[in-house]
């Protein structure tokens, strides 16, 4: 008796399992746009006489690289708002983020360009010549790198690390600095990144659930 009572249970314990399994199914993802805030976004450039020159609000372009002609580094920085209508939810979990950038022109000596793009934090988003160096919170770099076959097109780049690690902080902007970056001897190089023309400007695409 006690064997086919046991039995009956354990039935009863697998069937129940089985229709967990079977009925359940992810939670849908939802995908949202952002574009960038042109009243922030800007660059800072620094001189070979260690000059800081700050450029913000609604500017045509942004640049990051460093001048072949004159080996002045410029650092790019775009805002996203993250809080509002269309934007993140601060409990949402990040599936993935792209980031979409249009290279307006490039100037370079050795046919192409690292461009390393780095998580930053500044508040109030006005930009300082500090936020040059400030301190990243993660980074990732665009791959392969930036080339003439580029110039006139839109670049596509996965910013999935930095959008978990911005909703891990509950940061409320998504603030990224683009610069030129690589290991060891990086030859010069410049690129020139549209700001405000329409379908060109810096867009956030973001997959939640």
């Amino acid at each position: 008796m006690k064997k086919i009572l046991f039995a009956a249970v354990m039935m009863s314990f697998v069937l129940a399992l089985s229709g967990c399994g079977g009925g359940s199914s992810p939670p849908p993802t939802v995908t949202t746009q952002i574009l960038s805030d042109p009243a922030y976004d800007g660059d800072i450039e620094l001189d070979q006489s260690n000059v800081y020159t700050v450029t913000q609000g609604n500017v045509s372009s942004v640049f990051a690289g460093i001048d072949p002609s004159t080996l002045s580094e410029t650092r790019a920085f775009l805002d996203f708002p993250l809080t509002g209508a269309g934007g993140v939810p601060g409990d949402a979990f990040i599936a993935s983020a792209t980031l979409d950038i249009f290279i307006n022109s490039i100037q370079t000596i050795s046919g192409s360009i690292p461009i390393r793009i780095e998580l930053v934090s500044f508040s109030p988003p006005t930009l300082l010549a500090s936020d040059f160096d400030r301190v990243f919170l993660e980074y990732t770099t665009i791959v392969p790198p930036i080339s003439s076959a580029d110039v006139q097109n839109l670049v596509a780049v996965d910013v999935t690390p930095l959008m978990v690690e911005a909703q891990r902080r509950g940061l409320a902007n998504f603030q990224v600095r683009i610069l030129e970056g690589g290991v060891g001897f990086v030859s010069p190089g410049l690129i020139e990144i549209d700001d405000t023309t329409a379908s060109r400007a810096p867009l956030l695409t973001v997959s939640y659930y």
